[in-house]
């Protein structure tokens, strides 16, 4: 997914889809240790899907902070 489409959800799917793709690396580090993963690249998208969902959550989180100022 995009950056813009994260942005479009609200947090609390944010966090939902947070948790899904944190309990998916889980797996996919295990199947990587027990040499059973297939599709090496996942791990690195759902990686980066992690880090996009972070960014997006802090900046909706710095945009509250500042407009209760």
């Amino acid at each position: 997914m995009s950056v813009s489409d994260y942005r479009a959800m609200s947090t609390d799917e944010l966090g939902a889809k947070l948790v899904e793709l944190e309990k998916e690396s889980f797996n996919l580090r295990f199947q990587a240790a027990g040499g059973q993963l297939e599709n090496t690249s996942r791990v690195r998208v759902v990686r980066r899907d992690i880090a996009r969902i972070k960014t997006v959550l802090s900046e909706v989180q710095r945009t509250a902070t500042q407009e209760k100022k």
